[in-house]
């Protein structure tokens, strides 16, 4: 029973991590928990270990955004742009149901870097060439988190029944 209690935890951080929620963070809280509330069952090398897949899942969903922005040409404000603008679209989604979230975080990551190459300087072709490199890089850093989600919850699992 406490298993599927776990694997029930784990399926809802894993649906969290594409609507721009922390879902990472979720299962390595469940892990944590599940650590500490059954005896003998997650070790402590496992906590440890997901809880760095999560910081690691963090790093990469921001950086590959900002570095696609900068490969399609923009500037380091207009990468601030797009990290600044998938957060606030992320959070500004959140009441649209089910997708609005994950909508946000796509469309204000290119918004954000659009509007900050265009406060640079740089024309309107120019900044929408970089804020497509940035919704690339957000759809990239999604499905990469995602992977690692799927790796944790995985690895979870396999601690947890042996």
């Amino acid at each position: 029973m406490n298993v599927l209690l776990l694997a029930a935890v784990l399926a809802l951080g894993l649906v969290m991590i594409p609507f721009g929620m922390p879902g990472t963070w979720i299962l390595a809280g469940a892990a944590l928990g599940y650590s500490l509330l059954v005896p003998n069952s997650i070790g402590l090398f496992t906590v440890v270990l997901v809880t760095i897949l999560a910081i690691i899942g963090e790093v990469i969903e921001w950086t590959l955004t900002a570095t696609y922005t900068r490969k399609y040409g923009g500037s380091r404000r207009a990468s601030w742009g797009a990290v600044i603008g998938a957060m606030v679209g992320a959070i500004l989604g959140v009441p649209v149901p089910i997708v609005g979230s994950v909508i946000g975080a796509f469309v204000g990551a290119f918004v954000g870097a659009f509007v900050f190459e265009v406060s640079g300087g740089s024309g309107g072709g120019t900044a929408t060439r970089v804020a497509t490199g940035a919704l690339i890089g957000r759809v990239l850093a999604s499905a990469v988190k995602v992977g690692i989600g799927v790796g944790m919850a995985a690895w979870i699992l396999f601690a947890a029944m042996t």
